[in-house]
């Protein structure tokens, strides 16, 4: 399985922080012995979920820190119970993956009250006076990189094209803008169906896009999960023409690239986002770090170049 530059430099810092001892102890005068302890916040039970807490919690244990977890299930007030329980529980720090950009002006004053730093996945406020730091994926880049994928294919021509989103979540929203934003003039998308980050769903309202508009050539979807589920509705309705665009660069979205399922992805590892916000946070809590917003590159990836693409979930044990 390849090894992403991005992992490795993740891992690099990692082990910095073992060579120096970094990560073993708090900066904090108050505590003055014991491991750092960080409370991991997850925002659901997905693929992606799962994988990023796994993430976490195995470069948590690598730096010789502790964590604490609990997961909000997609829940605004329950993500807030979430962040006052850690601070109860006198956690270092807290990381976060917010269910929704909505809910983070709560939980970054509740952190700030209590005087618990806090470092969020994904999202970040405007203002990020508040916050220790962030780990961010550019969302809108994303999907802009789908974008240009289909404006050289089409390659000038005119060309229908529809989306598959997500769940109406800001992340979801980001991607999807920045991918309907920054298509050439000559494609038009003439559908936009939610698929809740669920295959049946996204199956059915595939199913209903091809049938309103049986000319389209391209499909976003906004990951690789319901992109099996698009693919099988335009294949049922006699679409295998249609060209899928989608996010996320697991093992069997590059194996779908390779046989022809998809025409393109974008490599986003939730490995590298889990590990660098590990490491991101025990380096700002140790002073080491400057920079509040660490970033996780995104990648277009083809058949061409599939054997290649960042991991996306590290499985091994």
């Amino acid at each position: 399985m390849p090894i992403s530059s991005r992992r490795l430099l993740a891992t690099g810092v990692g082990l910095g922080l073992l060579a120096t001892g970094c990560g073993l102890i708090p900066n904090d005068s108050t505590q003055s012995t014991g491991p750092v302890v960080l409370g991991f916040i997850n925002g659901g039970t997905t693929s992606f979920h799962t994988c990023l807490q796994t993430a976490v919690t195995r470069t948590t244990s690598d730096n010789l820190a502790k964590v604490l977890t609990a997961n909000s299930n997609g829940s605004k007030s329950t993500e807030l119970r979430n962040v006052k329980d850690m601070i109860a529980r006198k956690v270092d720090a807290i990381v976060l993956l917010s269910v929704d950009a909505s809910a983070l002006g709560a939980d970054i004053a509740a952190a700030h009250k209590a005087k618990t730093p806090i470092t969020l996945i994904a999202l970040t406020p405007s203002d990020d006076s508040e916050i220790l730091g962030a780990v961010i994926s550019d969302l809108p880049g994303i999907g802009k990189l789908d974008a240009q994928w289909v404006d050289d294919d089409a390659d000038g021509k005119p060309a229908e094209a529809v989306v598959v989103s997500g769940d109406g979540s800001t992340s979801s929203n980001l991607m999807v803008g920045g991918f309907t934003k920054n298509l050439a003039g000559n494609v038009r998308v003439v559908g936009n169906e939610r698929g809740m980050f669920d295959r049946a769903t996204a199956k059915a309202a595939a199913a209903g896009l091809i049938k309103a508009h049986p000319d389209i050539r391209y499909a976003f979807v906004a990951n690789e999960d319901m992109a099996f589920g698009v693919r099988e509705a335009f294949d049922a309705a006699g679409a295998e023409s249609v060209k899928i665009v989608t996010v996320n660069g697991t093992d069997p979205g590059l194996a779908a690239l390779k046989d022809g399922k998809f025409a393109a992805t974008v490599s986003n590892s939730v490995q590298d986002l889990g590990a660098l916000a590990v490491t991101h946070t025990l380096s700002l809590l140790r002073k080491d770090e400057k920079t509040k917003i660490a970033h996780i590159d995104a990648r277009l990836v083809t058949k061409d170049n599939a054997d290649t693409a960042p991991v996306y979930c590290d499985t091994d044990s």
